[in-house]
C-alpha cells in the first residue's frame, strides 16, 4: 500500500508540468481514492485474484488496455506482474519505462560486513526518473503544500467531533513486517502521555488482530479512539487530512499522512530512510531512530533481527518518541 501512495504525490507534480497530457493508473481497486484527486488522471482497476489472475488474465488485461489508446507506459513497480504487461506493449510498438530499484545499493546499504550506510536515492526521483527516461522531466517540490481539511462525512462524527477542541494526532503503530513495529508495551506508554497531555489520538491499522490492540488502547482513555476496520479507506484520509501530526512506523501511515499534507514523525527500526522511502515532503530531522553499526539491516523489514535483541527498536526511548510528537506540534 505504501509504495503505491507514494506515486500519487510525483503524480500530482507531473500533471502539473504537462497539464495536457491524460494518464491512466492501473491498480487495484483498494487504492482508487489515493488518486482521486490528480486532474487528469482516470483509474484502471486491476483483479489478480479473480479477473486477471495468471498469464491468461494480464494478457486480458493488455487487451483492455490497448482500447484506451495508451501511447506510453511507465512501470513504477518492476515486479513479475508489470514486467509481463509491459512486455507485452513493448512487442505492440509501445515506448515503456521501467522503475530501477537501485537494488545493487541497497544490498550494500544493508549488509553485515562494509556497510555503505549513505543517502540513497529517494523513491520518489525513481518515480520521476520513469517519465524522464519517457521523455517527461520535471523536477520534485518534494515539500507538503498549506493544507485544506476535508470535510468529514458523518460516518466520523461521533468519534471526531467537530470544531476540533484539541490537537488531533494520528498513530500508526503497525506495519507488516514486525521488524518495522515499536513494541506495543512502549508504544502504549507513548500513547497514554500524549492523551494525558490533552491531545486527541487516532488508531490507524487494518487488520483484526490491529483492529483488537487498538481496541485496548481505546479503552484506557477517553483521548484515544480506535478508527481500524470503523470506516473505508477514503474516509481515512479525510480524517487524516484534519490531523495536526502523524506518529507512524515506516509503513504506509506516513505515506498517507503526505497525501494529505500533514507532517509526521516516523519511527525507524531494522530499516532506514537512507533507502529511500521517507514519506514525500517529510523531513528526515522528524525521524526517529538510534544509531546502530547493524542498521539497516533490511529494506522492507521482513528480516529477523540477527543480533537477537531487536535493540533498534527495544532501545530507542519512549521519551524520545513523546518529545518528538510534542515539538513537532508546538512547532506546526
Amino acid at each position: 500500500m505504501g509504495d503505491v501512495a507514494m506515486t500519487a504525490p510525483v503524480l500530482k507534480e507531473f500533471i502539473r508540468d504537462y497539464p495536457d497530457t491524460e494518464l491512466l493508473m492501473v491498480s487495484r481497486t483498494l487504492f482508487k481514492p489515493f488518486f482521486n484527486d490528480i486532474p487528469n488522471l482516470s483509474f484502471y482497476p486491476f483483479d489478480p485474484k479473480v479477473k486477471h489472475k495468471g498469464f491468461l488474465g494480464l494478457v486480458k488485461l493488455f487487451i483492455a488496455l490497448r482500447k484506451e489508446g495508451i501511447t506510453a507506459v511507465a512501470d513504477l513497480h518492476n515486479n513479475l506482474r508489470s514486467k509481463v504487461l509491459r512486455n507485452l506493449f513493448l512487442l505492440a510498438g509501445i515506448k515503456i519505462a521501467v522503475l530501477d530499484k537501485g537494488r545493487k545499493e541497497k544490498t550494500e546499504l544493508t549488509r553485515k560486513e562494509n556497510k555503505l550506510c549513505k543517502q540513497l536515492k529517494p523513491t520518489i526521483n525513481r518515480y520521476a526518473d520513469v517519465f524522464k527516461a519517457l521523455g517527461f522531466p520535471f523536477v520534485l517540490k518534494n515539500s507538503l503544500e498549506k493544507r485544506t481539511p476535508d470535510t468529514l462525512p458523518d460516518e466520523i462524527f461521533p468519534f471526531a467531533p467537530l470544531p476540533k477542541a484539541k490537537k488531533w494526532i494520528g498513530i500508526s503503530p503497525f506495519a507488516q513486517h514486525q521488524q518495522k513495529v515499536y513494541p506495543l508495551l512502549k508504544m502504549e506508554t507513548v500513547l497514554l502521555a500524549l492523551a494525558n497531555a490533552g491531545h486527541q489520538l487516532f488508531i490507524f491499522g487494518g487488520s483484526e488482530e490491529e483492529e483488537q490492540i487498538a481496541l485496548q488502547w481505546e479503552k484506557q482513555h477517553k483521548n484515544i479512539t480506535s478508527v481500524v476496520k470503523k470506516i473505508k479507506l477514503a474516509d481515512e484520509l479525510k480524517l487524516i487530512s484534519n490531523l495536526d501530526v502523524m506518529l507512524s512506523m515506516d509503513s504506509s501511515g506516513m505515506h498517507l499522512a503526505s497525501l494529505k499534507n500533514i507532517p509526521v514523525v516516523s519511527v525507524w527500526g531494522a530499516t532506514h530512510p537512507y533507502a529511500g522511502f521517507l514519506g514525500y515532503g517529510q523531513s528526515i530531522n522528524d525521524a526517529v531512530q538510534i544509531d546502530l553499526y547493524c542498521r539497516p539491516c533490511s529494506i522492507y523489514g521482513n528480516i529477523p533481527c540477527y543480533r537477537g535483541d531487536f535493540a533498534c527498536m527495544n532501545n530507542l526511548s519512549e521519551s524520545v518518541v513523546i518529545n518528538t510528537v510534542l515539538k513537532k506540534l508546538d512547532n506546526g
